[in-house]
């Protein structure tokens, strides 16, 4: 919602009507979006990008729906039915949470897997970097081996 869209439907009006209809079948929490962007105002790039991400996660939403009910009752009982949604390869993807323990370093929160380590050896040249060109496995955990604590 956006903070000036109503004078009567502010926030916490929201809050509490979800949190009564949800009667314990599922339960919501206010997030207001400001705080956790704190990037500035949104570009045309940003309002297309999440406007596009809202329309795949409500179409695939209810696809799931449509998919898992059964005589009036919905049953998600499958990996894919909790997931996340990101890009990959120029793509929005979900990917089942399931999944997310074997894609995640989480004592470092980064992904086990990062596309772009492969170019620091390349970035570093043109950066005129005095480097040994080391393409080994180490060399992709180079910014975490050398962490100054």
């Amino acid at each position: 919602r956006n903070e000036r869209c109503n004078e009567n439907y502010t926030t916490d009006f929201i809050y509490n009507l979800y949190s009564e209809e949800g009667k314990g079948v599922f339960d919501c929490r206010k997030n207001v979006l400001g705080h956790m962007q704190q990037g500035g105002s949104p570009t045309p790039f940003d309002r297309n990008f999440g406007t596009k991400m809202g329309a795949k996660a409500v179409a695939w939403i209810t696809g799931k729906i449509k998919e898992c009910s059964r005589h009036g009752r919905i049953f998600a009982n499958t990996a894919d039915s909790a997931c996340l949604l990101g890009m990959r390869k120029r793509s929005l993807v979900f990917q089942p949470i399931a999944e997310l323990r074997q894609h995640t370093d989480f004592e470092h929160r980064i992904p086990r897997e990062q596309w772009w380590l492969r170019l620091r050896p390349i970035l570093k040249i043109l950066a005129k970097y005095n480097i040994e060109l080391d393409t080994s496995e180490t060399a992709h955990l180079e910014h975490l081996t050398r962490k100054v604590l």
